[in-house]
């Protein structure tokens, strides 16, 4: 279920400002949300017996603890632009991570719908929403948004506040790429040796190698999880000192799954599934969904968080919003599943959708030629990832090693989460779940159609069609997006029965389904039977297919020819493929030395940093930030 995506802008505006709030001075809860970075659910009161929360097991005794809420993106600025606006970032045109593509003006910060009720609204301290139009949604939300923002700051205590911490500590810098030693100095030294973990006992996934270092980080993230239950412990003494908790909702979340390999970027469970507790204190447990200290089974998603905020104090929902509110005066029917996204992550390309339910993963791999696991400049600085490394080049991976790191991905993934928690028995060849298989299919077809997903525009793409507008718009705009046309045939990738099709798709006058034919054909296995439709494609006019039909056919001449463009977008797709194509001929590391030249100091375009990464990739050397 999604709200209507086609309501005139006329009247998006008439309900932003047609806000009425009956609650009044003393009546108006605050709300405090405490987001912890890169965590999935490793608390005690999730089970996790390695785990030592203390304070957070306290805070569930007294809360209600959902079991099946999920981010939208297994990566954080995605997930953020989706919480700011309760849009999904594929609608918004924000689910790679960088994105510089801009909102229309009627999409808003909703924290503004607050401010504009009387509420005092701060934000400590991330934004990172992923837009172009960032400033904007800064500007409208906060009353304050900086390192020193807090909910003691507002000029009138009488004043209701809506306040949002954001806790690094637990995020993938911390917790398995800083060096040990700054890890130490700056996270573990806050804990007592009886609160550091023991490597020796951590819990080592069957996904990974069983080695010292990679207990010794497992061990690690799970110090950095404790010392933001003691961050945690802190705010919630703050509320009391200023007798402040009586009156305040408190959400606890995290921005998505752990900042670990096979955790964040990845749509698995490990990626997608985070915490959510939620506490009403006496006065507002009459709001509350259920008794203190029980557990709600109810799927919840990121989308849902503003529109239930908005209903909680029965504020109008603007009709743009896609989430369904779970609590308060517009609360909804329980949704039956939830729909999550993985694009490009830094220079990083991948293409997936996943529905998941209460008893089953969905996941539809469109670029199955990368595995979940390829190389990335920034988590290849933890030296926990040369483990994985070692392991792909010795040849005998375990199926479950091979599941995150092999190629190719299976076009289609299937678990029974509840048999399954790991997501490991991939059922999608089973007859017996024939049924299951094909609805999840039709679900995740659906709200890829209903959302009006843009990422099946690839960037440059998109930028044309979304030039004076924005992807929003666009995308909504038959005449710009023929989504029906263009999923038919990204939904071939990875069937080569299709190939045929695919080939004859290649001389569609739409671009987007080009694009989707040439990785269609990048994918097939019938090698030398793609090879002529994809030369022919090397003289599109489009950037995007021309890199991507000489990344199948290893034509580094083609994409050194691409690092000359103006366009960011078409210099990182170039670049990131000559960096994968593996040759480093004087030929290659010259263009890369060039490129890296021409890119170093222009942060003019948020990929920037991200085409220096590749460069840097090629030339072997250490990576600037």
């Amino acid at each position: 279920m999604v709200r209507n995506m086609k309501t005139s802008r006329r009247l998006s505006l008439i309900i932003l400002f047609a806000f009425s709030l009956p609650l009044s001075g003393a009546d108006r809860p605050n709300i405090l949300w405490f987001t912890a970075e890169d965590m999935s659910a490793n608390l005690g009161c999730y089970g996790d017996e390695y785990a030592h929360t203390p304070n957070i097991d306290a805070f569930a005794k007294r809360s209600v603890l959902y079991r099946n809420a999920f981010a939208t993106a297994p990566v954080c600025s995605p997930a953020r632009s989706c919480l700011i606006t309760g849009v999904y970032a594929t609608t918004l045109g924000t689910q790679r991570l960088r994105s510089d593509f801009p909102l229309p003006d009627y999409v808003t910060g909703w924290p503004s719908f607050l401010r504009r009720s009387g509420y005092y609204t701060t934000n400590n301290v991330k934004t990172d929403y992923n837009t172009s139009s960032e400033k904007r949604l800064i500007a409208e939300s906060w009353d304050e948004s900086s390192e020193e923002a807090h909910f003691r700051n507002r000029p009138d205590k009488a004043q209701p506040f809506f306040h949002v911490f954001n806790d690094m500590t637990t995020h993938q810098s911390r917790s398995m790429v800083w060096p040990f030693k700054e890890f130490v100095e700056k996270v573990q030294s806050k804990l007592s040796a009886e609160e550091k973990h023991d490597p020796k006992t951590a819990p080592v996934p069957p996904y990974y190698p069983d080695t010292p270092l990679i207990r010794k980080t497992i061990a690690r993230n799970y110090d950095c999880i404790t010392v933001m239950d003691r961050n945690f412990g802190q705010m919630l003494e703050e509320l009391e000192e200023d007798d402040l908790a009586e009156n305040t909702i408190v959400f606890l979340f995290s921005d998505h799954g752990a900042g670990l390999p096979r955790h964040k970027r990845a749509l698995y469970d490990s990626g997608m599934h985070v915490p959510l507790i939620i506490h009403f204190p006496k006065k507002w447990e009459h709001l509350a969904p259920a008794k203190p200290g029980t557990e709600i089974d109810r799927l919840v998603s990121f989308v849902d968080f503003p529109a239930t905020v908005l209903s909680l104090l029965e504020l109008d929902i603007p009709s743009y919003m896609q989430g369904l509110p779970f609590i308060g005066d517009q609360q909804m029917p329980p949704r039956e599943f939830v729909f999550g996204a993985r694009d490009r992550v830094d220079e990083v390309y991948d293409f997936s959708r996943s529905v998941r339910t209460k008893d089953y993963l969905y996941i539809r791999n469109f670029m199955p030629y990368f595995a979940w696991h390829q190389p990335a400049v920034y988590p290849d600085g933890g030296r926990v990832r040369s483990e994985f490394g070692k392991m792909i080049a010795s040849g005998k991976m375990t199926p479950e090693q091979e599941q995150y790191a092999g190629v190719p991905r299976p076009r289609e993934e299937l678990y029974k989460v509840g048999e399954d928690p790991l997501n490991l028995a991939n059922l999608i060849a089973e007859p017996a779940h024939a049924a299951i298989r094909q609805t999840m299919r039709d679900r995740l077809r659906t709200t890829v159609v209903g959302t009006r997903d843009s990422g099946f525009l690839p960037e440059d793409v998109a930028h044309q069609r979304s030039k004076g507008s924005n992807t929003f718009e666009a995308a909504a705009n038959p005449g710009k997006y023929q989504m029906d046309r263009i999923l038919s045939a990204a939904w071939m990738v990875g069937n080569d029965e299709a190939f045929e099709e695919q080939r004859t798709l290649m001389g569609s006058r739409d671009a987007a389904v080009r694009y989707w034919a040439t990785i269609g054909l990048r994918a097939s296995e019938r090698t030398e039977e793609r090879k002529t439709a994809l030369k022919k494609a090397l003289k599109d006019d489009v950037a995007s297919i021309r890199i991507e039909a000489a990344a199948a056919l290893g034509e580094t001449d083609v994409l050194i020819g691409e690092l000359g463009a103006e366009e960011p977008e078409t210099v990182l797709r170039a670049i990131r493929a000559l960096e994968l194509v593996g040759s480093r001929s004087d030929t290659v590391t010259a263009a890369a030395q060039k490129c890296l030249d021409e890119w170093r100091g222009r942060n003019e375009s948020s990929l920037g940093l991200f085409i220096r990464f590749s460069c840097f990739a090629i030339l072997g050397m250490k990576a600037e930030y």
